[in-house]
């Protein structure tokens, strides 16, 4: 299997200088995690809307939980899943992403620092998804 484009600097710049709901899977109210505190980032500072994934379905920021991307409510568009999950999981979050690309209108799986999973970023390629891998919304900003 070759590798797949992924990282590609129109993509970043895009889904981070548009306004959008990004789904943040493993987002909980836990402020000492990573998550919590890029996604108020992303949410403060560029005005995203963040709908926090996660098994306890914590509301975060005002925005209602959800125990996985299914649950989501029809109607709703996300634009950006983000994984906040161990490489070892993330694959089944890139299989749900893409289960859910036309009801919730997803566009880009954005795989968090440290989190690779070349299959899964294949799969969400073929299935017309951008792929973002093994980086930060909060490092790739200062570089626009």
């Amino acid at each position: 299997m070759s590798p797949v484009a992924v990282n590609d600097r129109k993509v970043i710049r895009s889904v981070l200088q548009t306004p959008a709901t990004w789904a943040v899977v493993g987002l909980s109210t836990d402020p000492g995690r990573t998550a919590y505190g890029v996604s108020r980032w992303m949410r403060e500072a560029l005005g995203h809307r963040i709908i926090p994934v996660h098994p306890r379905a914590e509301e975060v920021f005002g925005e209602a939980g959800y125990t996985s991307l299914a649950d989501i409510p029809d109607g709703e568009k996300v634009a950006v899943v983000d994984c906040f999950v161990n490489s070892s999981r993330v694959g089944a979050v890139v299989d749900e992403a893409i289960a859910q690309k036309e009801r919730l209108g997803i566009e880009t799986v954005w795989l968090q620092l440290g989190v690779v999973d070349e299959a899964a970023a294949q799969r969400a390629h073929a299935a017309g998804l951008d792929v973002v891998m093994d980086t930060c919304p909060k490092m790739e900003y200062p570089a626009l």
